[in-house]
């Protein structure tokens, strides 16, 4: 969480901060709770990439290391202009970017629709540019896709969970769902790994919100 400026609407992309042409932090080998390889350009055979944004990066990378069949997440920034921005930088409003968590998972022991639905149903996906109190374009909810199927799969669900949000009175669904290849995901910081792991009284804001996947 961070209590600076909160910026609630994109910028021009010619208006953002310039970054920088490579990763300047180093990041630990192997994950802190999972003990597979952080960093990973693509996926092992037989593995899928999802990448989310649902808010404070902490507490939903917590939410998907803790799924059976994920075998390593990350957490770092989607969906902006910048390139290899800081988190200070994200914060800014100023790199378009969200937080976003990247999930490398066994499609064999759980479906990509699985994790769209863990995704809906543990943050509201109708708040715009804010998550709760965190306030702020870093904060807004997304899907980026890495396979046409996730993309048929995500507006197929996204669209199931809107009708069922919409009967109850709840509001549109804002979620902004784009091609991964479109939009590079930038690893965090070290510190921001694992973070509810190094640091368990740290910051939550995910829980399921009462809204359960319509059967």
């Amino acid at each position: 969480m961070f209590l600076g400026r909160k910026q609630t609407a994109l910028v021009a992309p010619e208006q953002t901060l310039p970054g920088r042409s490579e990763r300047p932090w180093h990041l630990s080998e192997r994950h802190a709770v999972l003990d597979a390889p952080l960093v990973t350009d693509t996926a092992p055979a037989g593995h899928e990439v999802a990448i989310f944004g649902l808010g404070c990066f902490w507490g939903a990378e917590e939410v998907y290391w803790q799924v059976p069949g994920v075998w390593s997440t990350s957490v770092g920034y989607a969906g902006g202009d910048t390139p290899h921005p800081s988190y200070e930088e994200v914060c800014s409003g100023r790199t378009n970017h969200t937080e976003a968590v990247r999930v490398v998972f066994d499609p064999s022991v759980v479906s990509y629709a699985d994790l769209v639905k863990r995704f809906f149903e543990v943050h509201d996906p109708t708040q715009g540019m804010r998550q709760g109190n965190d306030v702020g374009t870093q904060y807004r909810s997304a899907i980026y896709w890495t396979t046409p199927e996730q993309e048929a799969t995500a507006r197929e669900l996204t669209e199931v969970y809107g009708a069922e949000l919409a009967r109850r009175g709840l509001g549109s669904i804002t979620t902004e769902i784009r091609s991964a290849e479109d939009t590079p995901y930038y690893y965090a910081e070290d510190a921001h790994q694992q973070y509810l792991h190094k640091n368990p009284f740290g910051y939550r804001c995910h829980a399921n919100t009462g809204v359960a996947f319509p059967a």
